[in-house]
């Protein structure tokens, strides 16, 4: 059987830094109550996170004017959802094709016979896909395959069906796009949780490759762990005014129960002991905690997916896409990894992988 191999990862991210803005909206949120206040501010303190990108120029005072710098987000006069997807419509081609340019495929692209994307924060038909090719002198014939609305874990989803297409197709170049644009979908609102909620995502986009070419990181087995009774934790719906997203502040302790001691499900027959890096989705703090706890890992272990957290927070599925890409330089031929991402089920989608020669 043909192996598959995840060749290389590129990275891009909007040129806005609004982390300290939007916690500015957040707390402008919650003037009338100082208690929610202190809970506000000691989460920001704790949350790990320094900086966080958007597709949208923070404005100069979201406390009392627009959140943006275009006067789209203004109090009481919030965006519609379409109004929404024609920003998605305006962004996303523009950051996914300077992720794929990054790739530098120069003649190779004529090699790419599939494309994958994931995405679960914007909509539109002709949509991402078609515009890649067009952007990207990709030839019409691509076989193209969309991963939509299935959250943080569907670049573990994209990176499946790559591999199945190259298992069965061996001469198959997968180029695989994880893209979101998460923080179009702001609101306002007094929710504590849901405020909290958008004080961890941000905006990103991660283009790789994938073909039997052994190079990279070989793409070993996969595994899905569903954890009953907790689907109403982690829930992502299109309303009226964007896409509602509820991130319940117990889902890390319904990770770490849905985990612990099933390590042998999607492990490939190796032990914890066994696995030389961990590229764990930083879905917020608590959730590494929660991992490194369930699998009593040293500090170090999740050390690459806190620095990834830190520097650029929570793009959905195109997360864990920065923790491999940093991990594939950091690892030497041989080493074993196991990939960890978490969404709406709430479901821990897993992938083993080894170290190329």
């Amino acid at each position: 059987m043909t192996e598959a191999y995840l060749n290389r990862i590129e990275t891009a991210v909007p040129p806005h830094d609004v982390h300290a803005a939007f916690a500015a909206f957040a707390r402008s949120q919650l003037a009338d109550d100082q208690r929610k206040l202190r809970i506000l501010d000691r989460m920001v303190e704790r949350s790990g996170i320094a900086h966080r990108y958007s597709c949208l120029a923070p404005g100069l005072d979201p406390g009392r004017d627009a959140v943006d710098a275009e006067g789209l987000y203004r109090p009481r006069r919030f965006p519609t959802t379409a109004d929404r997807m024609r920003l998605y419509e305006k962004h996303a081609p523009a950051l996914a094709t300077r992720a794929v340019d990054k790739l530098e495929l120069g003649d190779q692209r004529d090699r790419i016979t599939h494309l994958v994307v994931s995405s679960c924060t914007g909509f539109s038909a002709p949509g991402l896909d078609i515009d890649i090719i067009e952007r990207c002198g990709l030839r019409g014939s691509v076989e193209r395959t969309m991963v939509g609305f299935m959250g943080c874990y569907a670049a573990i989803n994209a990176l499946k069906i790559a591999r199945h297409i190259v298992r069965s197709e061996p001469r198959a170049r997968v180029l695989v796009l994880n893209i979101e644009l998460c923080t179009l979908h702001l609101q306002e609102t007094s929710d504590l949780e849901q405020i909290l909620t958008f004080l961890l995502f941000a905006d990103g986009c991660a283009a790789s490759i994938v073909s039997a070419d052994p190079t990279g990181l070989r793409l070993d087995a996969f595994n899905a762990l569903l954890t009953p009774n907790t689907r109403q934790l982690l829930t992502w719906h299109i309303r009226e005014s964007g896409f509602d997203m509820v991130l319940s502040g117990r889902v890390p302790a319904a990770v770490q129960e849905g985990i612990s001691g099933r390590a042998d499900e999607f492990l490939a027959g190796n032990r914890i002991p066994d696995v030389d890096a961990w590229a764990v989705h930083p879905g917020g703090r608590t959730v590494l905690d929660a991992v490194e706890r369930a699998f009593a890992l040293p500090p170090s272990a999740l050390a690459v997916s806190r620095n990834i957290l830190r520097r650029f927070g929570n793009m959905s599925s195109a997360t864990v896409m920065f923790v491999l890409a940093a991990l594939m330089d950091q690892a030497t031929a041989g080493q074993v990894g196991c990939a960890m991402a978490f969404g709406p089920g709430l479901v821990a989608e897993t992938m083993m992988f080894r170290k190329a020669a």
